[in-house]
């Protein structure tokens, strides 16, 4: 004989729920293995001398409910091995039942034959009881791997698998995080049933309202009628960019272009950076969506000019990400971050090559567009990835000792300023080369004097406001006096 797991589906309440032809085979069987005793139909149908053996040991043996699972379904799979089994479990055999999913998936794989029979799901007298149609929308949601991703709180969300007290909470830390504390939810019981259970209470309160806990208990989440609350939701960002760019959008966002933003993209970028120098966690909330909103408005202009969307960039990045980190996504090995850029430049000159853009110089994927520091300072990187570069940085520093000495010749003639730019240039390209052997981005070096200039100088200002006369009353040598005041004081 063929071994074989028959599933049977208990329903959502009681026996009336249960259809005839279920009803029927539970009578026949002389032995109904199940993965809970906690259902109302089993209580009656063991007073009809139906004879049940369940897997409610095993929840006591495993903190994880996967392995829970895996242990029930290996547990069936074996008897199988032996002798037909017959296997009851809550609701219908399809719908938020894990065990089931690990049976069809591994059954087959040892011979072993998984038939379905029926059964109500809980949802259907759930919506009945809860008055909504799910035409609006709805989501189904395990408890016991909730994740604020996974939340849509647009739509009606119904928590299944919410066994205890520690679901529970968890259920209600994760809703937290994208709804307010007094949102108010719903503990919904055996729905449909006789022991039918609606309670409505305030989502912070929800763990300490569950006092009866079954496999029978749902949560449901209505949608939110507040905007405010979707704020942290992607899909609401995208929304409201969207308005802003149609017909009745905002006359600013509407004439926007690629390069009339070009400006802002690069003003937020720098407001990030002094956000991140200043250690301003609100700050870099601020800026951070500042820079985020440039990305979605070039979107935007793209998607209405239908040459790509929002979606088309996140997929790139991601696709780049996994390829470019085969080390973490793949079965590459790597030791150290050396191995880690190289395998990055690998399978990027890899990817411009199958584009057919292969570079005619080694210098040519640097922006031109970068801050002219920044720009240096990866022009070298690429020339040194190949060779070319001092052996160590007592070569660069005697290129800018030499550079100063070309410079002061130049500074010695008359009208010469061009001489004396090229020079200038060329010494502080010989400037970012040594940066760069202390592994020093030249620009935010720069940037941290400008920002040390500023507060010298403003604690100069200060001094003087304070004193009532003006800059011109004080001799340089005065103010060099207040310089040293600041620098002490840690400006």
């Amino acid at each position: 004989m063929k071994s074989e797991i028959t599933i049977l589906g208990l329903g959502a309440g009681d026996l009336d729920q249960l259809p005839l032809g279920v009803y029927k085979k539970l009578k026949q069987a002389s032995l109904c293995l199940v993965r809970t005793m906690e259902h109302p139909v089993i209580n009656e149908l063991s007073a009809e001398g139906v004879i049940f053996e369940s897997f409610d040991h095993i929840y006591q043996k495993h903190e994880m409910f996967e392995k829970v699972y895996e242990e029930i379904s290996e547990t069936l799979l074996s008897r199988a091995e032996r002798e037909p089994v017959i296997y009851a479990v809550p609701g219908h055999p399809m719908v938020a039942e894990k065990t089931v999913q690990l049976l069809l998936e591994n059954g087959p794989e040892r011979d072993i034959s998984i038939k379905i029979d029926g059964g109500q799901s809980f949802l259907d007298p759930l919506f009945k009881a809860l008055k909504i149609d799910p035409i609006d929308g709805f989501q189904l949601l395990d408890g016991t791997a909730l994740s604020k991703d996974d939340l849509h709180t647009n739509q009606h969300m119904i928590i299944g698998q919410v066994y205890d007290s520690f679901v529970a909470s968890d259920v209600k830390l994760t809703l937290m995080e994208k709804l307010p504390d007094d949102h108010e939810v719903y503990i919904v019981k055996a729905a449909g049933s006789k022991e039918e259970v609606i309670k409505k209470v305030i989502l912070y309160e929800l763990d300490r309202q569950m006092e009866e806990l079954s496999n029978l208990t749902s949560v449901y989440v209505p949608p939110v009628e507040n905007e405010v609350y979707r704020y942290k939701e992607f899909s609401k960002l995208r929304e409201i960019i969207a308005v802003l760019r149609s017909p009745n959008g905002c006359p600013w966002d509407k004439k926007q272009t690629h390069k009339s933003l070009k400006p802002y993209l690069i003003e937020e970028a720098y407001e990030l950076i002094d956000a991140i120098d200043d250690e301003d966690d609100d700050g870099m909330i601020g800026e951070l969506g500042d820079v985020l909103l440039q990305v979605m408005l070039h979107s935007q202009i793209a998607e209405d000019e239908g040459m790509f969307t929002v979606d088309d960039v996140i997929e790139g990045i991601s696709a780049k990400m996994v390829r470019r980190h085969p080390h973490v996504f793949g079965n590459v090995q790597v030791e150290g971050t050396e191995d880690v850029l190289e395998n990055w430049q690998r399978i990027k000159a890899e990817e411009r090559a199958e584009e057919g853009n292969t570079e005619k110089s080694l210098l040519d994927g640097v922006g031109r567009a970068l801050p002219s520091l920044i720009r240096g300072f990866e022009l070298q990187k690429r020339a040194a990835n190949v060779g070319f570069d001092w052996k160590d940085v007592s070569g660069a520093w005697d290129k800018v000792k030499e550079e100063i000495s070309e410079l002061e010749i130049e500074f010695n003639k008359q009208h010469n300023t061009d001489d004396i730019k090229n020079e200038l240039g060329d010494l502080f390209f010989a400037l970012v080369n040594v940066s760069r052997f202390y592994g020093i981005q030249a620009e935010e070096a720069m940037n941290a004097t400008n920002r040390k200039f500023y507060n010298r100088f403003t604690y100069i200002e200060s001094l003087v406001k304070q004193s009532g006369k003006p800059f011109s009353d004080y001799t340089l040598e005065e103010l060099d006096r207040f310089w040293e005041q600041a620098k002490a004081k840690g400006y």
